[in-house]
């Protein structure tokens, strides 16, 4: 059984479903949500389904000597991202290389790097005028947005949106897809 860290910053419904997902899992389980942010609620989320929290500040998520103890005692194997605000540091990319996987609401490489996050990356669609987008499901590393990607699904635009419909659009890929894909990292990674 493998241990799922998710870190959040926010509403956490990318990190409900998840929990959702793994819930009866043979494979994995989510034993822990991590959040940059007191007021995050997300964990309020976790705790309705007893996932234990961790709330940890810019300095102390960003100190090895802090940040690796606390998730070895939740013995993790995986971090996922959902809405985690905070830049990994380069030593927890290395402890955990091909093990941090992040979800990012546009199809990648287009729309990504600082700043590039939630509305910002819906609003950018629109004013491009793209006609198709989508969410990329991408191993971390120490470029922003920038790690291997894993799998991508796209659904295509009119032109007629708003950046609220784009944004309802990807968060039911999301919804349909990151456990998924999540789930079948897990299964085919060799320890």
């Amino acid at each position: 059984m493998k241990n799922i860290a998710v870190f959040v910053s926010g509403n956490g419904s990318n990190c409900e479903n998840i929990i959702r997902h793994f819930a009866h899992s043979e494979d994995a389980r989510v034993s822990l949500i991590l959040s940059n942010r007191q007021d995050a609620y997300a964990l309020t989320r976790a705790q309705k389904h007893g996932i234990s929290t961790e709330v940890v500040s810019k300095e102390f998520f960003s100190t090895h000597d802090k940040i690796i103890p606390l998730l070895e005692k939740y013995d993790t194997d995986f971090i996922i991202l959902a809405g985690f605000l905070l830049i990994i540091p380069d030593f927890l990319i290395k402890k955990y290389n091909r093990h941090i996987i992040n979800i990012h609401p546009s199809l990648l490489p287009k729309f990504g790097g600082k700043g590039m996050y939630g509305m910002n990356v819906h609003r950018a669609v629109k004013e491009a005028d793209e006609k198709e987008t989508g969410i990329t499901v991408h191993y971390v590393n120490e470029e922003c947005d920038g790690g291997e990607i894993i799998a991508q699904f796209k659904t295509p635009l009119t032109g007629s949106e708003s950046a609220e419909d784009i944004a309802e659009m990807i968060h039911k890929l999301e919804k349909t897809h990151y456990p998924t894909v999540i789930e079948n990292i897990i299964k085919n990674t060799q320890y």
